[in-house]
């Protein structure tokens, strides 16, 4: 039997980083690592077909950080479709760079600050070309605008990066961030590998990856949309009774962290006016507010200090928010995609989560793609 089938010794990875990632609670890697990873650390060109919750973002950055730290000159850009994400991956890095940091007893391990830096719009750009000038730019984890903002300005030399990452590539597109994307690889002149993090792989998505290359290796990993540790439940109802049926709900069935989802920025603004006035723990968020107040909301949230986070799909994407028991689909989506995606925030590692959605006469067409895609 072979006794490292099941934990990271299965690769070819430093003992350091190993222990690093048994310091953060992971211990053994998904399936989706598992097949990524030895793919990267060879420097392939890969497209990762990846579900929520599946463990990708640490399928990049483990052999990132591998190559980075020990022995190598190589650097990586990062592209998130959203702020939030990009703030989160960068929280991934750091816990991991923070720990091989303190507990390197040699000096051959550079300080986590001057190697990575995230880039994204909301915050003051002077601040940022100050931290770019003073850096040495291993990683750089960025949203498109305004990583080419920097770009045009001269601020920022991506030249020479050997790897370079889209994260969420189907949101990306649906974004209409492709021209970016084409932008921002035009000024990569030494290229070594791509990777393309998608949680469906159509036909856009593929026309996109073969621009950059022609020898993908496409990695899929077989299960289900939609974890099984997620309860789904449906509440038919009308627009009149809607508000009164989700208070009822939440009554009969309290949540400990939940995520509320609505299909306008006014229709959570007044969502959350409606539940801060009957007295609910709770904050909104999406584009409109701003960066600092965004970044103090969901630090509040996954602090405990909010119960009821009500957002747009904002919220819905790559976001990891430890302990979110309940999901609301207020407004039901428009698309099967987001629906799994909004779902996809709670039964995340094995835990038990449910999710509660909102039909009116006018969600019933989705309603039945939804189940028909979930009864495949």
């Amino acid at each position: 039997m072979n006794t490292n089938a099941n934990n990271f010794n299965m690769f070819e990875i430093d003992q350091k980083i190993i222990s690093a990632l048994r310091k953060i609670g992971i211990k053994e890697p998904t399936e989706i690592q598992k097949k990524a990873i030895p793919r990267i650390l060879s420097d392939n060109d890969v497209i990762v077909e990846s579900n929520t919750g599946t463990g990708k973002t640490m399928s990049f950055l483990i052999p990132i950080i591998n190559k980075i730290l020990y022995g190598s000159t190589s650097s990586s850009v990062i592209l998130a479709p959203t702020r939030e994400l990009v703030i989160q991956i960068y929280s991934e890095i750091s816990k991991l760079f923070d720990i091989l940091t303190k507990a390197s007893d040699e000096n051959n391990i550079m300080e986590a600050s001057l190697d990575i830096i995230s880039i994204y719009g909301g915050r003051d750009i002077n601040s940022q070309i100050s931290k770019l000038k003073s850096q040495n730019k291993r990683i750089i984890i960025a949203t498109p605008g305004r990583l080419i903002d920097h770009i045009n300005r001269k601020t920022i030399d991506i030249s020479k990066t050997d790897s370079f990452v889209v994260d969420e590539a189907d949101q990306m597109l649906l974004m209409g961030f492709r021209n970016e994307i084409d932008f921002i690889f035009s000024n990569i002149k030494s290229k070594k590998q791509i990777l393309l993090f998608s949680a469906t792989i159509d036909s856009k998505v593929k026309k996109m990856a073969y621009r950059y290359s022609d020898s993908f290796f496409t990695i899929r990993v077989d299960g289900k949309d939609v974890p099984s540790t997620i309860k789904q439940k449906f509440v038919f109802t009308t627009d009149r009774n809607k508000f009164y049926d989700f208070c009822k709900t939440i009554e009969n069935d309290p949540p400990f962290m939940a995520i509320v989802f609505c299909r306008t920025k006014a229709r959570v603004d007044n969502l959350e006016l409606k539940m801060a006035q009957i007295g609910y723990k709770c904050e909104k968020i999406h584009s409109d507010l701003s960066q600092s107040k965004r970044e103090r909301i969901m630090k509040d949230f996954r602090n405990l200090k909010i119960q009821f986070l009500i957002s747009t799909d904002l919220s819905s994407r790559g976001l990891d928010v430890e302990g979110i028991t309940h999901i609301y689909n207020y407004d039901f989506p428009e698309r099967v995609e987001d629906y799994i995606h909004r779902i996809g925030r709670t039964g995340r590692i094995g835990k038990e989560g449910i999710s509660y959605s909102f039909i009116t006469e006018k969600n019933q067409n989705i309603y039945d793609e939804v189940c028909n895609h979930l009864n495949k």
